[in-house]
């Protein structure tokens, strides 16, 4: 199954996990006791919280995926089939390594082109740095905009 795939699956089970909630919001507000009403914005709040979540990471993926496609066009998308790779199918440390310094200098050369700036997030996310790949993503997207 694609990541897509899954992605879209488990949105839609959130999405009925949130309707379910709702529905024991109501029933508490119905109590019309004081606690249950509390309880009843409480439970309220989780599924507007985990909606603004669930729709801010997949707007996340479809715009970094435009940015894949647009970069793909430009024939810039990075190649990573070359590099050694572990039986598990996880990039070799040292190459992985190399390859981010590689991906870094071009970000330290041209800090204002979104085209670096993705190559680096996949190096972050080669090197098993997710978060910091996330934080690249965000700023070439930025730059993309512009």
């Amino acid at each position: 199954m694609s990541a897509r795939t899954v992605s879209l699956v488990l949105s839609a089970v959130l999405v009925l996990y949130f309707v379910l909630l709702g529905g024991r919001a109501v029933a508490l507000f119905r109590d019309g006791s004081p606690i249950a009403v509390a309880f009843g914005i409480g439970v309220l709040l989780l599924p507007i919280v985990g909606a603004w979540v669930v729709w801010s990471t997949l707007r996340f993926g479809m715009r970094t995926s435009e940015l894949g496609k647009r970069l793909d066009a430009e024939g810039g998308l990075p190649d990573t089939s070359g590099l050694p790779r572990l039986p598990s199918g996880r990039v070799d440390r040292k190459a992985a390594d190399e390859w981010f310094e590689e991906r870094r200098a071009e970000v330290e050369a041209a800090p204002e082109d979104w085209r670096a700036w993705y190559r680096l997030a996949v190096a972050y996310d080669i090197a098993g740095d997710r978060g910091r790949g996330r934080d690249a993503m965000r700023k070439a997207l930025e730059l993309a905009q512009d």
